[in-house]
């Protein structure tokens, strides 16, 4: 029996650097499981979409396809985008079995490559004192997103032993010119922005030209393609596949389901 497909799903841009970090990741996936069907599409801006993702695929076959979304801020509540893209999906191809997987979510295994690339943006920035740290995450998040990230941030802080404030541009948590202005209120001159989202993305250019100008002495960037990510990627998927099986004896042996997941 073949692994159900997998489609990762993601806002798209018109600029090729936000749409690239999703094709590379089809591509390291690819590398590490070169028998699973792999693909990347798009919710908006740009091609393919998953409705066409999906039309291509079932033209070569395949009838069961698991989407995962690539947020980092959400739990359980993914983007809604995604709803109406499975019911379009749903309603040309009704024959296709779907699930859809959690949002990758503020997993703590993502900490080691935002401190790799805030130390790239340190290095790059000949910057030699830090007493500040903020967690800058996109947005939206749900509850539990929240929730996690907040850990995350104490978490992040808690290692380096700093004081570390989550910034959200979405008024869920102080905006990054909010988290600068509450960390130099304790007297913290020398702070620095983690970036944890995965694509230069507008939202993320927005908030790192605030960052800057507000006395930020360095912005990571984005996580970007990292092992991390690729594995947390296959995680997911391999989650959401056990729901297309009818007896988990039957997973297909290229998948291998991490509890720590569920």
């Amino acid at each position: 029996m073949a692994a159900p497909a997998l489609v990762m799903l993601t806002h798209g841009s018109t600029d090729p650097s936000v749409t690239e970090v999703s094709h590379h990741l089809r591509y390291g996936l690819q590398t590490i499981r070169p028998a699973l069907e792999v693909n990347a599409a798009f919710i908006d801006h740009c091609p393919p979409s998953g409705p066409q993702v999906v039309s291509h695929l079932v033209g070569r076959g395949i009838e069961e396809i698991v989407f995962v979304p690539l947020q980092l801020s959400a739990v359980t509540d993914h983007d809604p985008a995604i709803d109406t893209v499975v019911e379009r999906v749903r309603a040309t191809h009704p024959s296709v079995r779907l699930a859809v997987a959690r949002p990758l979510g503020p997993e703590a295994c993502l900490l080691k490559p935002l401190d790799e690339r805030l130390r790239t943006a340190l290095g790059t920035a000949h910057a030699t004192e830090i007493d500040g740290l903020i967690l800058a995450a996109e947005g939206p998040s749900d509850i539990r997103g929240q929730s996690m990230l907040a850990r995350r941030a104490r978490q992040w802080g808690a290692h380096h032993k700093l004081p570390c404030v989550l910034a959200m541009p979405d008024g869920s948590s102080p905006n990054v010119v909010a988290a600068i202005e509450s960390l130099n209120a304790q007297g913290r001159r020398h702070v620095a922005v983690g970036s944890f989202c995965l694509a230069p993305d507008q939202e993320f250019d927005a908030q790192a030209r605030l960052a800057l100008r507000h006395g930020a002495i360095a912005v990571s960037a984005p996580i970007g393609v990292d092992d991390a990510v690729l594995d947390l990627i296959l995680a997911r998927y391999a989650f959401a596949a056990m729901d297309l099986l009818d007896d988990e004896d039957d997973l297909p042996a290229d998948i291998e389901p991490d509890s720590a997941t569920a």
